[in-house]
Parts: structure tokens; C-alpha cells; sequence
């Protein structure tokens, strides 16, 4: 049976999060229980506190063990905090070395969604993959350059260390880990209990691509509007470095440096992003939306869409614009 320890840290932090997996692993139990084998999971919320009341005010939670209670434990449950990740690191620093130590005494490691930011700060990422919310992975690397952020995933697993991805993405970490422990035939009954898409691996159709604009270049700032606003034309990257008054070379190493892209990987991403939004808002066939991102191959553009959506261009209208579909 697995000693699991969910935290629950001080401020402003997920009570879904808590909650939720306090109660799936219970389940765990309970339907391991009917089927009289043993349970899999000793649940408890350790803190650092007899009570945490929320920043907001509205909540708060009562951990039923103190954090220095807990000699050893199998596996700790991070959940998203949602303060400030400075604020946050420095209101539970006491919980860093104790995670560590728990780590290299054999526990596994898990975070929820922007809980990746605490676990970071543990340098139990470093050289790692690492999930979290899709919104926040540019400041996840901007802040420890040492993780490897990869921002489609669901979920990560490396040397005991897992992370998952944004909000509700938690719930295929728990499958994961329920799967892992106790059985794909009870990971199936709680996704049914639970209505959660088991074997679900990629965030990447929910992704709102933005453009990574927080950087201080300002050349680069300005290639970025420059491709956002001719997406719809052929941009080469010799052009546009003209346009900047720099070299293709330095175009190209600032360009990656700043948004983590490559100048056509940018490209792609925004003229996907506006294909998307076609997609999701207007009666245009795929065929339509494909031109009017600039683009007269149907053959790549289903390729790219899928390689950055995750779903084809018919799947993702499918998915996202009832009315469409309905024509």
C-alpha cells in the first residue's frame, strides 16, 4: 500500500486540486474493497499548519497530519498554487528539504499543473521533463532555465518525478498513477465513476498561441507583429531580417533566444493559430481556411495543423464548432 502525502501548502492554492485526489484514491479503495482485494492508498493532507486558510479568504483546509509528522512516505502530491511562484516558494520553503529528503529515501514526486513551479524550485527538475499549464510555460522556463518545459504534453514521468498538465489535467496524472498501482481494471471503473478520458496525452488542442512577447527584445517584439500581421502572405526570413535592419544569422539566434521558436516555427504557429480560429467561428471549409492562412498544399497544412493541434483541421472544427458541423 502507498503512503500518499497531498500538501497543502499556505496561500492561495487549488482546493480541486486536494480535494479531487483525496477523493479518487479513496475511491481506489472502495472498489478495490468490493472486489476484497487490499487497498492501494494510505491518503493523507499533510501541512505545515493545524489549519490553512486560504489567501482569498472564501477557504480553508485542515490537514490531518503536520508535515513533521510524516517520517517517510511513497508518494507526494504537489497541487497548483496559485500566488505569485516567489511568494509561494518563500511561504513553504519548510516543505523544500523535506520533499527532497522524502525523495531520495524512495518517494515519488508529483505536481499538478502550476504546482510544477514549486517542484522546480525543489532542483528535482533540473535536466527533467515537466508539464504545466500551457499558459504558464513560458514563465516555468524563463524562471529554471534547467527544466526541459515541453507544453503539449498531458503528463510527464521521469526518475520517479511526475507533472501534469494545466486545471483538470490532473485527473489523467491520477489515472496514471492509479493505473500504475492498482491496475489498468480499476483505472477504467474510475474514469467511468469519474467521466474523465482515460489515455488522454496531449494538451495541445487547447493551447491559445499568443506569441511569447515576454521578452525585452524589442527588434524581435517587432518581428513578431510584423509575421502576426502578414501571416497570410510568404514571409522569408532574409525579408524580414531586412526589415529589422539585421543580419539573417542574428535575426534568427535572437529570434530563438527571445520565444524559444525559430522564425518558421513562429510562423507556423500563428498562422495555425488564426486557421483555428476560422475554424472555430466561421461556416469556411477547410479548403477556405487553408488559403486564407497561406497555405495551397492541403497535404502539409493537415500535417502542421495536426502536429501542433494534436487533432486534423476537420477533427478540430468538429470539436469546437457545433454549428459547422451541423451544415
Amino acid at each position: 500500500m502507498k503512503h500518499v502525502s497531498i500538501l497543502i501548502p499556505r496561500g492561495h492554492t487549488s482546493l480541486v486540486n486536494i480535494a479531487g485526489t483525496h477523493q479518487i484514491f479513496n475511491m481506489v479503495n472502495e472498489l478495490l474493497e468490493k472486489k476484497q482485494r487490499p487497498p492501494a492508498f494510505e491518503v493523507h493532507m499533510v501541512g505545515l499548519d493545524k489549519e490553512v486558510e486560504q489567501s482569498t479568504g472564501l477557504f480553508s483546509a485542515a490537514p490531518d497530519c503536520l508535515m513533521a509528522e510524516v517520517q517517510q512516505t511513497d508518494l507526494i502530491v504537489i497541487p497548483a498554487i496559485h500566488d505569485d511562484p516567489g511568494t509561494a516558494r518563500d511561504r513553504n520553503q519548510a516543505f523544500i528539504p523535506w520533499i527532497v529528503g522524502q525523495y531520495e529515501k524512495g518517494a515519488e514526486v508529483a505536481s499538478l499543473c502550476v504546482g510544477a513551479f514549486f517542484l522546480a524550485a525543489t532542483g528535482l527538475l533540473n535536466g527533467k521533463q515537466c508539464a504545466t499549464h500551457w499558459m504558464h510555460v513560458d514563465a516555468l522556463r524563463k524562471m529554471y532555465p534547467e527544466v526541459h518545459v515541453v507544453d503539449e504534453k498531458i503528463l510527464t514521468e521521469e526518475d520517479g518525478i511526475y507533472t501534469s498538465g494545466g486545471a483538470y489535467a490532473f485527473l489523467n496524472l491520477l489515472l496514471y498513477l492509479i493505473e500504475k498501482y492498482a491496475g489498468r481494471e480499476i483505472a477504467i471503473l474510475i474514469s467511468k465513476a469519474f467521466s474523465i478520458d482515460i489515455d488522454r496525452e496531449s494538451q495541445s488542442p487547447f493551447i491559445i498561441f499568443e506569441g511569447q512577447k515576454d521578452h525585452e527584445d524589442q527588434k524581435i517584439i517587432e518581428a513578431q507583429h510584423y509575421i502576426e500581421d502578414h501571416y497570410q502572405d510568404e514571409i522569408r526570413v532574409s525579408q524580414l531580417a531586412r526589415e529589422l535592419a539585421l543580419s539573417r544569422r542574428t535575426l534568427e539566434r535572437r529570434f530563438k533566444k527571445a520565444t524559444h521558436n525559430t522564425v518558421t516555427e513562429y510562423k507556423q504557429r500563428v498562422k495555425v493559430e488564426a486557421a483555428k480560429k476560422d475554424l472555430e467561428t466561421t461556416r469556411k471549409n477547410v479548403t477556405e481556411v487553408m488559403y486564407d492562412v497561406g497555405y495551397s498544399d492541403s497535404k502539409s497544412f493537415r500535417n502542421l495543423f495536426r502536429r501542433i493541434t494534436g487533432l486534423t483541421p476537420v477533427e478540430y472544427r468538429d470539436k469546437y464548432n457545433k454549428e459547422a458541423v451541423a451544415l
